[in-house]
């Protein structure tokens, strides 16, 4: 995934600029990708997928670093700055289950698996009769234990699988306001070392502004709750008609208990939109409704 991203972003540059600009790819394997038997929330956070990159750019190993966006931490390294985003693809998730078309169709009992703390409190939400269960690995990987049987089903971003040319596997595509997509989903987000202006112009030509702007509510909305891979937390924002319309989500991990707020406004409070449907939800929720008993 990470290079398939990578990839978009060099042929988009070398759209903008000719391919006389030589553009190198260099691998970097992150702590996220070889820590596969623990939940990220137990593991170490979304740190785990930027932590090696983060230290390539500052070292000046690199120029620029891609993400997806979802992945990246809510509070960033001193030094390091997000440049923008490259045009976001589809946000839903993807169901992925040759026993039904769709979750409430899927046998009582059944084991979905996961390696999302969002998803699986919205399988608990609508099917608590379900079993879930840990899911790492990359795409592929997942599909396959899907295909072997070794779970039920699964939910993936559809994103990702479209960027893997594997958009086929999706049984079903569900609906945002059912399954409220992470903040960041479905966007390519470009890090850089702070302040480094040469960089910046040379992303420019390929940066989506309406990307940009919904993901600024996004993390602005992240940044009052805190928001990680330990909170089961879905956040929306959509650019429509001059617009911002902003749905959130944050639910108690065994799926028992949920709050959920709508702002929307002109595209210039993206920032504050998503700071305010912050602090609604946290004048909403009680002490201690992240914990397993309260």
């Amino acid at each position: 995934m990470a290079l398939a991203q990578a990839r978009e972003l060099q042929d988009r540059l070398e759209a903008a600029h000719g391919t006389a600009h030589a553009i190198e790819i260099v691998a970097i394997k992150t702590s996220g990708d070889t820590i596969l038997h623990l939940p990220l929330s137990e593991a170490g956070g979304k740190g785990l997928f930027t932590k090696e990159l983060d230290l390539a750019l500052l070292d000046g190993n690199i120029e620029m670093a891609v993400h997806s966006a979802k992945d990246l931490p809510t509070f960033l390294p001193a030094g390091i700055e997000i440049s923008g985003y490259l045009p976001r693809a589809d946000v839903r998730d993807a169901w992925i289950s040759p026993h039904a078309p769709h979750p409430l169709k899927l046998p009582p009992g059944s084991v979905v698996g996961t390696a999302s703390l969002r998803r699986g409190a919205m399988f608990r939400r609508l099917r608590p009769d379900l079993k879930i269960t840990l899911l790492r690995g990359n795409v592929e990987t997942r599909l396959a234990k899907v295909a072997r049987g070794e779970v039920a089903a699964t939910l993936l971003a559809l994103a990702g699988l479209t960027r893997l040319g594997l958009a086929a596997a999706a049984t079903a595509v569900l609906d945002v306001r059912e399954f409220v997509p992470a903040a960041g989903q479905g966007a390519i987000a470009i890090t850089m070392r702070a302040g480094d202006s040469a960089t910046r112009a040379f992303l420019a030509p390929v940066l989506d502004a309406a990307t940009g702007i919904a993901l600024t509510a996004e993390r602005a909305f992240l940044r009052v709750l805190d928001g990680s891979c330990k909170t089961p937390i879905g956040a929306n924002a959509r650019v429509e008609a001059g617009n911002v319309a902003f749905h959130a989500i944050v639910l108690k991990p065994d799926g028992s208990r949920v709050f959920e707020t709508a702002v929307s406004g002109p595209l210039s409070d993206a920032e504050r939109l998503g700071d305010m449907a912050g602090h609604d939800l946290a004048s909403q929720i009680p002490a201690g409704f992240f914990d397993p008993t309260g």
